[in-house]
C-alpha cells in the first residue's frame, strides 16, 4: 500500500495537469515512431533505416513497443583491409604469350615492312630522280631567303607603314649582321663543297657518283608534293578502339538485362554495380573486372555474348566474359582480345620438340583466350569429347593420347572406329591399335576390353594387399606405377567415334558393360578411357559413361541436349554452351572437370608429320624403358571366339532337365564356368549375345530364392539346341 504522502503528491500533479493548457495537435504516430527510430541511426546515414522484428522492440513504461534499427551504429568493423598491389612491370613483359604476342607483332611488322619496300626500291628512286630538279629549285630558293633575311621581311614592312622609326632601324640593323653572316657562311659552304667535289673527282670519283646520287635523292624528297609522298606506309594501321569504362557499361546496357541497364541508367552506387580494378591490358586484349548488380551473375552475361559483343564493336570470337573463382559469385571478368580466338597465332605446342610427360602431374595440352597455357591431368578421370564433324574432335583425342605416349610408363589402347586411320601415327607405341568398323575389328577391340577387364580385376587385388602405408588411398600412385613388379603402371585407351562399337548388334552390349566398367573403376587404378563421339546422345555415350566422365570437351555442337550429354546436365542453362562457336572456331572447346568452372580451351595443333615425330621419340623412350609390347611388336590379342563356344557354353550350364531357365541364372552359370569372359554379364548380356544366333526370349515361370514362383525373361534350351544345329548346319554346307 502506497504511502498517504505519496497519494496526495500524486493527485496534486493529476489536478495540475488537468488545470493546464488543453490547446494541442493531432500527431501521427506512426510517422513520430519513425523519427524516434531515424534519430537512433548513425548520423549522415542518407537512407532509412530498416526495421528488425518485435523481438528487437524497446518498452517505455507510458508508451507502446518502439521498433530498433538493423544497421546499429555500435556495431563493430571487421578490422579487415584487403590490398590489391599494381603490377611493377607491364603484364606483357611478366606474361610469355603477351611477351610473345607484342615482339611477335613487332618484328613480323619489321619484317613485312622491308620486304614492302625493298621490291619498291628501283620505282621510288625514279620517283625520287623526276622530283630532284623540283627539289633543286626549292633548296635554292629558300637558300635565297634564308641568307638575305626574307622571313622577317613583312615584319620590316610593318614598320615602315606604321612609321615607326626607331623600331624600324632595329631590324634594319639586325637584317644588316644576319645577311653578313648567312652571306659568308653560305660562300664557305660553297667554297669548300666545290674543293672537295674537286678532290673526289680527282682521287676517287665512284665516291663522287654516290654523294651525287644521294643529292639527287634528298632533292627529289625535297621536291616530292606534300601531299603525295614517294615512300608510302607498309603497313596500313587500323586503330582499335580502346576498352573504357563508359565503353564496358555500354555493352553491358545493350544485352537487354534488366537489372543491368536499371542499375546502369540509375547512376550513384548502381545497385552495387561497380569496376573493382583499372581496365588493363592482358595478354593481346584488354580485361575489365567489375561487380554485377545484385542478383545478376556472370552466367547472364555470358549466355548474352553475341549482343555484347556487338555493343563492343567487337567479333563474337573476341568477347569472353567469365566467373572469377577465387571472388563471389558476381564477380565478373570481361576479357575482350584484339583478334578473335581462332585467328590469333597460338604458341607451339611445348611437347612438340621435346620433353617428356608424368601423367600423374598437370600437362599443358592448349591454350585460353589469352594464349596462356592450359594444363590437365588425366590420370584418375575418364575424358568424353563431344562435336559434330569436322571440329577437330580427333585432334583433340590424338593429342591426349600423344601425351600419354610420352610418358614411357603407359600401355596404350587406341581404337579408331571412323577407319580412316586418324590414329595411325601412334602405332608404334601401341599395345592394341585398331582402325575399322568391320565386324573382325569389332571383335579384335572386344577382345582387348576383355583384357583390361582381366587386368581392372588383378589390379584390385594387388591394391587390396597392398599395406596402408605403402597404398593409403586404395588407388594407384606415382610411386606404385614406378614399381615394374606390381604392373601399375597407366594404361590409356581411346576410342574414337564410340557409338560404333556400342551400337554393334552382336558386340555392343558386351563393349558397353565393359567400357563403363572401366569408366567408372578403373581411374582409381591407373586406367583412363577417353571416348570421342560427334553424335553425343544416350545411344551412342551411355550414361554410365557420360555420367561418370571427370574430364568433359565439348567443341561446337547444334542443339541443348549434346551440350548437356559431354558437359553435363544443365550446363546449357548455365551459360556453357557450345553451340555458340563457328564452323571456323575449330579445335575450340569447353572443357569442364578441371577446375571449379568451366572454361574456353582452343587445343594445341599438331599435325599428323608432327605426330609421328612426337610417337618417334615416344618409341625411343620406350625402348629404353623396356614397355614396347603387344601390337607395337606385331602381337595380338588372345582370340576369345577361339577359346570358348557361347551356345556350347549354354548347353553345358543348362541342363537336359530344365526345359526353360532364366536368363538371369544363365548369366550367373556362365561366369562361374569361365569368370574371364562371361564375368560381369547381366540377363540383358545373355540376351543380346543370344539374339545373333536366332535366340528368341519367352517368359519362364520359375522360383525364386525365397520359394514364391514369378514369371522373368528366359530362354528354352531347344531354341539353344536348334541353333546349334542351324550354325552346325551352315557350317558343314561350307
Amino acid at each position: 500500500m502506497n504511502h498517504p504522502d505519496e497519494n496526495h503528491e500524486f493527485f496534486e500533479r493529476l489536478e495540475a495537469d488537468m488545470n493546464a493548457d488543453r490547446t494541442g495537435e493531432v500527431v501521427d504516430l506512426d510517422k513520430a515512431r519513425t523519427a524516434r527510430a531515424g534519430a537512433t541511426s548513425a548520423p549522415g546515414t542518407a537512407e532509412a533505416p530498416v526495421a528488425t522484428a518485435p523481438a528487437e522492440a524497446e518498452y517505455d513504461e507510458d508508451e507502446s513497443p518502439r521498433l530498433r534499427p538493423v544497421d546499429s551504429p555500435r556495431l563493430p568493423d571487421p578490422g579487415i583491409t584487403t590490398y590489391k598491389r599494381q603490377p611493377i612491370l607491364p603484364s606483357w613483359l611478366t606474361s610469355k604469350p603477351g611477351f610473345v604476342s607484342t615482339t611477335q607483332r613487332a618484328a613480323s611488322n619489321a619484317f613485312y615492312a622491308t620486304r614492302f619496300h625493298g621490291i619498291r626500291t628501283p620505282w621510288y628512286a625514279l620517283r625520287l630522280g623526276m622530283n630532284a630538279p623540283r627539289g633543286a629549285a626549292r633548296m635554292v630558293r629558300d637558300t635565297n631567303r634564308w641568307m638575305w633575311d626574307a622571313e622577317a621581311a613583312p615584319l620590316r614592312a610593318y614598320e615602315v607603314y606604321k612609321e615607326n622609326t626607331a623600331e624600324y632601324l632595329k631590324l634594319s640593323r639586325q637584317r644588316d649582321s644576319r645577311v653578313r653572316l648567312r652571306v659568308f657562311v653560305t660562300a664557305v659552304g660553297a667554297v669548300f663543297g666545290a674543293a672537295f667535289a674537286l678532290t673526289l673527282y680527282v682521287m676517287a670519283p665512284g665516291w663522287l657518283a654516290v654523294l651525287a646520287s644521294a643529292a639527287v635523292l634528298v632533292a627529289g624528297f625535297w621536291g616530292a608534293p606534300q601531299d603525295q609522298p614517294v615512300i608510302g606506309l607498309a603497313v596500313l594501321k587500323t586503330e582499335l578502339q580502346k576498352l573504357t569504362g563508359s565503353i564496358v557499361l555500354r555493352a553491358l546496357d545493350s544485352i537487354g538485362n534488366q537489372k543491368l541497364s536499371a542499375a546502369i541508367k540509375k547512376g550513384g552506387d548502381m545497385n552495387g554495380m561497380r569496376f573493382t580494378s583499372e581496365i588493363t591490358r592482358d595478354g593481346p586484349g584488354y580485361r575489365a573486372d567489375l561487380d554485377l548488380p545484385w542478383g545478376v551473375t556472370p552466367e547472364d552475361i555470358m549466355e548474352e555474348r553475341k549482343p555484347l559483343a556487338s555493343g563492343l564493336r567487337r567479333k563474337v570470337g573476341c568477347v569472353w566474359p567469365s566467373a572469377d573463382p577465387a571472388e563471389h559469385e558476381g564477380r565478373l571478368i570481361l576479357w575482350v582480345g584484339d583478334k578473335p580466338m581462332n585467328e590469333t597465332t597460338k604458341p607451339a605446342w611445348p611437347l612438340l620438340k621435346s620433353g617428356s610427360v608424368d601423367l600423374f602431374k598437370p600437362v599443358v595440352f592448349g591454350n585460353d583466350q589469352r594464349m596462356g597455357d592450359v594444363a590437365g591431368t588425366l590420370m584418375f578421370a575418364s575424358v568424353v569429347v563431344g562435336s559434330i564433324p569436322r571440329m577437330g574432335k580427333t585432334f583433340l583425342m590424338r593429342l591426349f593420347l600423344l601425351i600419354a605416349a610420352l610418358d614411357p610408363r603407359a600401355e596404350l589402347y587406341a581404337f579408331d572406329f571412323k577407319g580412316t586411320g586418324d590414329f595411325g601415327a601412334l602405332e608404334p607405341v601401341c599395345h592394341r591399335y585398331r582402325a575399322g568398323d568391320e565386324d573382325e575389328d569389332i571383335l579384335y577391340v572386344l577382345e582387348s576390353l576383355r583384357e583390361l577387364r582381366t587386368e581392372l580385376r588383378r589390379r584390385a587385388k594387388v591394391i587390396k594387399s597392398l599395406p596402408r602405408t605403402r597404398c593409403p588411398e586404395s588407388k594407384v600412385t606415382a610411386e606404385l606405377a614406378n614399381d615394374k613388379s606390381l604392373g601399375l603402371h597407366p594404361i590409356v585407351a581411346g576410342f574414337d567415334e564410340c557409338q560404333v562399337p556400342f551400337e554393334h548388334e552382336k558386340y555392343g552390349k558386351e563393349l558397353e558393360e565393359i567400357a563403363t566398367d572401366l569408366c567408372k573403376r578403373g581411374p582409381a587404378l591407373g586406367m583412363v578411357t577417353l571416348f570421342g563421339t560427334q553424335r553425343p546422345d544416350a545411344k551412342s555415350l551411355p550414361t554410365g559413361i557420360s555420367a561418370n566422365a571427370v574430364l568433359r570437351f565439348c567443341l561446337k555442337v547444334m542443339g541443348q541436349p549434346a551440350n548437356d550429354m559431354v558437359l553435363g546436365t544443365s550446363m546449357y542453362k548455365a551459360g556453357y554452351r557450345a553451340t555458340m562457336f563457328s564452323r571456323t572456331d575449330r579445335g575450340i572447346c569447353w572443357m569442364a572437370g578441371e577446375g571449379d568452372d568451366p572454361r574456353i580451351v582452343a587445343s594445341a595443333f599438331v599435325d599428323a608429320v608432327g605426330a609421328e615425330k612426337v610417337v618417334a621419340r615416344a618409341r625411343k623412350m620406350r625402348e629404353e624403358y623396356g614397355n614396347v609390347t603387344g601390337h607395337a611388336i606385331g602381337q595380338a590379342p588372345e582370340s576369345g571366339e577361339a577359346a570358348f563356344d557361347l551356345l556350347a557354353d549354354v548347353l553345358t550350364v543348362v541342363p537336359a532337365d530344365e526345359d526353360k531357365v532364366w536368363n538371369e541364372k544363365v548369366a550367373t552359370r556362365l561366369a562361374a564356368l569361365r569368370p574371364e569372359v562371361y564375368g560381369g554379364w547381366k540377363a540383358e548380356t545373355v540376351t543380346s549375345n543370344l539374339k545373333p544366333h536366332g535366340v528368341a526370349v519367352q517368359d519362364v515361370w520359375g522360383s525364386t530364392d525365397k520359394g514364391k514362383g514369378t514369371t522373368r525373361r528366359g530362354i528354352a534350351r531347344a531354341d539353344i539346341l536348334k541353333a546349334v544345329a542351324v550354325r552346325d548346319g551352315k557350317r558343314s554346307g561350307s
